[in-house]
């Protein structure tokens, strides 16, 4: 399990163990971080900010507003919000009033948004207007009762605030129409509304533990129906606290935390971006929001108005700013954390991102079911490793093979782990928690990997992405990094395709910064770089590749399109 070798390679100051125990429960952190830091900023976005104290006051009388409407105890409560102030202040409000938070991605159609409120059994949600008329279309067929309606520009302060909501309603036009029914016991009510009643009350005592359910945190749903991984007040009260103790050594280079700016520009409802968001409120520092990461140019802008500390991104987030002609505009002097999750980072992104800001990409690996964290390459490393890393505080990490036994160092297996951040299951789906774990208490992650001496970890690729030529396995992970380097390529993601000869070929789709690189140029570089098996067949050109909202490339649909 290497736990020895990996945390003798830590960072000098990074403990070897978190210790989750000197919390009750999440909202007793929020209770200590609110005392500790009411005067400190805690965010802005658009350019209004926002308290701790203030944080600490609207999510106070959000939740006193919920336990009002008698909803039981542990309750699930969906929140369907961008990286808008809201999201913190619900957020907040729901774990305070000893309910269970529903992360909903805002962009979801009507059947994934229907799946998922019928699937956690949510009687409540928070929705931005925005994304109401797709709530309308499935919310009879849901358990929901009470919805409370925001409309983008409520926490954004007086007259400011409700021009940001007439222009998002009527000069963006970005409000379908919309008509929730009430009938069946439903409510609709405002958010500023909700917030108004419920100052007038008092919030109920926390009756929540470290076991009790946090949030149900689902998984992509991109290889089907998404499911809910249960996450605890303990998973997330440790992960917030293995996230400290790893970043730590790094940002306190600002000489103090609470002058510590982190981008929060992937969405919070993200398990990645929610974790930078539980980091923020536990150090006493300051994230910037970004609603619409797609607006480069106003993105850039946001970049360029204050210093920023940390940043966290998947690899498309981090090439498509290093494409963007304002990029070297930004001061990156600062700029000491360039996280990279959620997807494999290249080898080229890497190397052009250290180029253009002195600061390296930091990769680390997690999902949804270990509270994004798992392994993570030191803060202290000055050259991208092509490696995950090592296991954080409290963690380990096997590699085993199908019969859960361990396999020695060097050889490649299923990635495993086992940790206080590891989910107890998935939501009511006892069969599939039961296939999730191994014998000896290890999750299977679905993730191949090797092991080194020294404790670091590289993704070999995931288990449903593998593809068989003439029997061999071949990777799309390490295909996708050497090409990534092929000069004149933006980004790239391989295949495999039906072939009579060898089962399967390789197809590799580019995104290309040269309008002038060729089929022929991109072969020649992999025949180069390749051995004979892992050399594509087929090459094609797109002007963009297919993400999901968090960025990661959906090879799924390329493998679907490609065998059409």
């Amino acid at each position: 399990m290497q736990t020895t070798s990996a945390q003798s390679n830590y960072p000098a100051g990074v403990p070897h163990e978190i210790h989750p125990e000197q919390y009750r429960s999440l909202p007793h952190m929020f209770d200590e971080a609110f005392g500790r830091y009411g005067d400190r900023p805690f965010s802005v976005c658009m350019e209004r900010w926002m308290s701790y104290r203030e944080l600490d006051t609207l999510s106070t009388a959000l939740g006193a507003w919920l336990q009002s409407r008698g909803l039981e105890p542990g309750a699930r409560v969906a929140i369907m919000l961008p990286n808008i102030p809201q999201f913190a202040v619900t957020m907040c409000g729901v774990l305070r009033a000893g309910f269970t938070c529903v992360n909903v991605n805002p962009l979801y159609t009507a059947r994934e948004l229907e799946h998922q409120l019928k699937d956690s059994g949510a009687t409540a949600i928070v929705i931005l207007e925005n994304f109401a008329s797709t709530l309308e279309k499935v919310i009879e067929r849901t358990p929901v009762k009470h919805v409370v309606v925001t409309s983008m520009g409520d926490l954004l302060g007086g007259l400011y605030g409700a021009w940001i909501t007439t222009a998002v309603r009527h000069l963006a036009k970005m409000v379908p129409a919309y008509k929730l029914p009430l009938d069946e016991g439903r409510s609709v009510t405002a958010f500023t509304q909700a917030i108004s009643e419920g100052r007038g009350r008092t919030l109920g005592a926390d009756s929540s533990t470290l076991d009790s359910i946090a949030f149900l945190q689902y998984t992509g749903g991109t290889t089907g129906l998404s499911k809910g991984a249960v996450l605890t007040h303990r998973n997330i009260v440790a992960a917030t606290l293995q996230a400290e103790a790893w970043f730590t050594p790094a940002l306190s280079r600002a000489g103090d935390l609470a002058k510590v700016n982190s981008i929060a520009a992937l969405p919070l409802y993200h398990i990645f971006a929610l974790t930078l968001c539980l980091l923020v409120i536990r150090q006493g520092s300051h994230m910037t929001l970004i609603p619409n990461p797609r607006d480069f140019n106003k993105f850039i802008g946001v970049l360029k108005k204050r210093p920023f500390h940390m940043l966290p991104a998947v690899n498309t987030l981090f090439n498509a700013l290093l494409m963007h002609p304002e990029f070297k505009t930004i001061d990156f002097s600062t700029l000491f954390v360039s996280q990279a999750g959620g997807m494999a980072a290249s080898e080229g992104t890497a190397r052009k991102w250290f180029e253009a800001t002195g600061c390296p990409m930091i990769e680390g690996w997690g999902m949804s079911e270990t509270c994004a964290i798992g392994t993570n390459n030191p803060v202290s490393n000055t050259e991208f490793t092509g490696t995950i890393g090592l296991p954080l505080p409290s963690i380990e990490i096997a590699v085993k093979d199908d019969d859960g036994n361990s396999l020695p160092v060097g050889q490649s297996g299923e990635l495993c782990i086992k940790g206080p951040n590891v989910m107890t299951g998935y939501y009511n789906q006892p069969a599939e928690t039961a296939a999730a774990f191994t014998a000896d208490g290890f999750m299977r992650t679905g993730d191949i990997a090797v092991m080194q001496e020294d404790g670091y970890s590289r993704i070999v690729d995931r288990k449903k992405d593998m593809i068989l030529v003439s029997g061999f396995n071949v990777f799309p992970n390490e295909l996708e990094n050497v090409i990534s380097l092929c000069p004149g390529v933006v980004e790239c993601a391989a295949v495999g395709v039906p072939d009579e000869k060898q089962g399967e070929a390789i197809k590799v789709f580019v995104v290309r910064r040269d309008p002038a690189l060729t089929e022929d140029a991109v072969l020649q570089y992999c025949h180069s770089q390749l051995t004979g098996y892992k050399r594509p067949r087929h090459i094609e050109f797109r002007d963009s590749l297919p993400k999901t909202n968090v960025g990661k490339i959906l090879r799924r649909e390329l493998r679907t399109s490609a065998n059409a």
